[in-house]
């Protein structure tokens, strides 16, 4: 069966120059780096080499990089660090729209003493500053918004919203696993603290993320143990997933300017078509606010894992959301706080591309999607009442 994968916001393929880099480090330089001898010394090398290559990807300084196990624990590293270096601080900021990592940890603390706020979107899924502005307090410890949204592709104003957390004297933290290595960044003119990043969403393998942590800020250790890191990560280090992650971002630089132009033109023809095509469908999120290979599609009256079953009948691979709530049959928190409409959050579903998808890929699911949804439609309660109510509606006209 022929496979078209647009679920890269949930995982991405391994690049093969990845692969190819990794190799060696299971089977021939396979030394702990931690070691004295020089054995393990020329893999300690090795990781200072990845490290760099990180830094370069967002614009950072090597020792301001944190490798870690994914972005989950970059994201529990930065808030826990923070906020046991500011045990006097019990106040957190953050978003109705954050992944899962950031929204139920902040879920948690509020179950836990901590006074947490979240701040609203409107219905392009934006932030209101002002709003930010009133929420910061003089025990706010950190503030924690992302950088893009993992579900709607929606990048918020960060650089805006750093200058105001800056202001009110607190310090900010970015998830940011879906914006490095789709859209620039340079951490060396930024206003934010620390800045979350994930392997496996930019063709390094899963397993394996990093942490950026501002020269300067005052930060404990979430993963107490052994020295690595500069004591602010303990446990060995994954070697060949640090290596790939390495070469996955000097990768996702030089194709940089491709994920802006071309994977953005396939979004885009994708988009459009599905607006021409489709019964009653809507774009969720900021038009263009947002990554380039992302777009969200709610259509009415139909189930978004319906619609995903069948497209999966013909090798289409898509998802309705985050990958970490997928299990959930609860409607996206995303869309809610976004105000879509019931007939429309149970409608949704996210296709994101990447530099390995071609316009033979859109065209396949161009194809497919609208007889899906027209299906979908015939077999609804809801379409049978629309279909019916319209046709009432013409011979009312006609009368």
């Amino acid at each position: 069966m022929k496979v078209v994968y647009t679920d890269n916001n949930a995982t991405t393929m391994v690049a093969p120059e990845v692969v190819e880099a990794m190799l060696p480090y299971f089977r021939e330089y396979y030394g702990n780096p931690s070691s004295m001898h020089t054995f393990g010394g020329q893999v300690a090398k090795k990781i200072d080499t990845a490290r760099q290559q990180v830094a370069e990807l967002i614009g950072a300084n090597p020792e301001e990089i944190v490798f870690t196990s994914c972005g989950t624990e970059s994201d529990n590293a930065a808030i826990w660090g923070i906020l046991r270096a500011n045990p006097h601080k019990r106040h957190i900021v953050t978003s109705r729209v954050e992944h899962p990592a950031v929204y139920n940890l902040c879920k948690y603390l509020a179950q836990s003493g901590y006074h947490v706020t979240e701040l609203g979107v409107d219905s392009n899924g934006m932030l209101n500053l002002n709003e930010l502005a009133d929420a910061v307090r003089e025990d706010t410890a950190i503030v924690s918004i992302m950088y893009a949204n993992n579900e709607t592709g929606v990048i918020f104003p960060i650089e805006e919203i750093g200058s105001i957390v800056k202001q009110k004297g607190s310090i900010l933290h970015t998830d940011a696993v879906q914006a490095v290595g789709k859209i620039p960044l340079d951490l060396s003119k930024s206003t934010i603290d620390l800045l979350t990043l994930s392997g496996h969403k930019l063709h390094a393998p899963k397993g394996v993320g990093a942490l950026f942590v501002r020269k300067g800020i005052t930060f404990s250790p979430f993963i107490i143990g052994g020295h690595q890191e500069k004591n602010r990560r303990g446990g060995t280090e994954n070697v060949p997933s640090i290596i790939g992650l390495g070469k996955a971002c000097e990768l996702a630089k030089k194709f940089m300017s491709e994920e802006n132009t071309r994977v953005k033109q396939l979004r885009d023809k994708l988009e459009n078509e599905m607006l021409k095509r489709a019964p009653d469908p809507r774009v969720n999120g900021h038009r263009t606010q947002r990554l380039p290979n992302t777009t969200n599609l709610s259509f009415e009256f139909v189930e978004g894992e319906a619609i995903l079953l069948l497209l999966n009948e013909k090798g289409i691979c898509a998802s309705s959301g985050s990958a970490c709530t997928s299990g959930s049959l609860e409607p996206s928190h995303v869309l809610r706080a976004m105000g879509v409409p019931f007939t429309a959050v149970h409608g949704s579903i996210r296709l994101s591309l990447s530099r390995y998808n071609t316009m033979d890929d859109v065209d396949y699911i161009i194809e497919h999607l609208p007889p899906i949804l027209r299906r979908l439609r015939e077999i609804s309660p809801y379409g049978r009442e629309t279909k019916v109510k319209e046709q009432t509606e013409r011979i009312s006209a006609r009368a």
